[in-house]
């Protein structure tokens, strides 16, 4: 990144890829994290953990699996878009379980609950991450219920945990699948930033990467991002970082209303946000003219 030596910083701070060593405990992020916890811990099979896009449902995650030890085995399927045989074989893949190819799908249970079984004499629990599942067919969701079947007297041998969109929501009130909403028994929903919060991410990722002076982003400059944001992270770190690259054009080594306000024009994701300010004023205006032509 072209503005590393001039800010000195070790390694680019508002990338958009999900980095653990990143991880910013906002509110809302460390409750989804507290909840993922305490629900592994009660052995419980289904939690399900939803957030719009850019959240950080995919870097909590990735938190998670950081956090486990060797008495976990995890698999992680990124993309659960796929009809239910073909989820069974990544399952089993992730998972090291050695199938034929040419399997039906009755053989892949099976041979994924032999699986499991001796998993449990090894005193190794399974847990299973699925990102995107408001892109799962219900079909597939139904399956991923039947390998959640196998279980002892004090716990599930596999637990599922849903990374969604709000949209995952809509998908699990079809009533083909309600004994598997039934089985859902921790859930959370990721929130966006507050504005203090934005401005402690700012200055917590740019720690991360190696910043050790003065703060880089002037209030105005924070009070910008957060509302052209609305307090998504992943716009957080397109427009922090789009601002980094004008202050650092500029010969300045501090971030002002007027690098956040180029940036928020260059980002048209952040057009919705900010018209939605533009349009809430009009209206203020418009109002109060009203008012101001009714006294008189």
């Amino acid at each position: 990144m072209i503005y590393l030596r001039h800010f000195g910083l070790r390694e680019p701070p508002f990338g958009i890829t999900p980095d653990t060593s990143f991880f910013y405990g906002c509110i809302s992020i460390q409750e989804g994290l507290n909840t993922l916890l305490v629900a592994l811990a009660n052995g419980e099979g289904f939690i399900k953990m939803t957030g719009d896009v850019g959240t950080g449902k995919t870097l909590l995650c990735r938190k998670l699996l950081s956090t486990l030890d060797d008495n976990w085995v995890s698999a992680y399927i990124p993309n659960p878009n796929l009809e239910p045989r073909t989820l069974l074989l990544a399952l089993s893949d992730e998972l090291d379980v050695k199938v034929a190819g040419d399997l039906d799908q009755h053989s892949l249970i099976k041979a994924i609950n032999h699986s499991l079984l001796d998993f449990a004499r090894k005193k190794k629990r399974v847990i299973v991450c699925l990102d995107e599942c408001q892109a799962m067919p219900i079909e597939t969701l139904e399956t991923l219920r039947l390998l959640t079947n196998l279980e002892t007297e004090k716990r599930k041998l596999l637990q599922v945990i849903l990374f969604g969109q709000p949209e995952l929501d809509e998908k699990l009130a079809h009533d083909s699948i309600r004994q598997l909403r039934q089985r859902i028994t921790f859930q959370h929903h990721l929130g966006k930033l507050t504005r203090a919060e934005v401005g402690h991410y700012l200055a917590h990722r740019l720690a991360v990467a190696g910043y050790s002076s003065e703060p880089v982003f002037s209030k105005a400059a924070v009070w910008a991002i957060f509302r052209a944001s609305g307090g998504v992270p992943r716009l957080i770190n397109i427009l922090a970082n789009k601002a980094l690259m004008l202050a650092y054009g500029e010969g300045v080594r501090k971030v002002g209303w007027a690098q956040a306000r180029s940036a928020i024009r260059d980002t048209p994701a952040s057009f919705g946000w900010r018209q939605t300010w533009v349009w809430l004023v009009l209206a203020c205006v418009a109002f109060s003219s009203a008012g101001w032509v009714l006294i008189r």
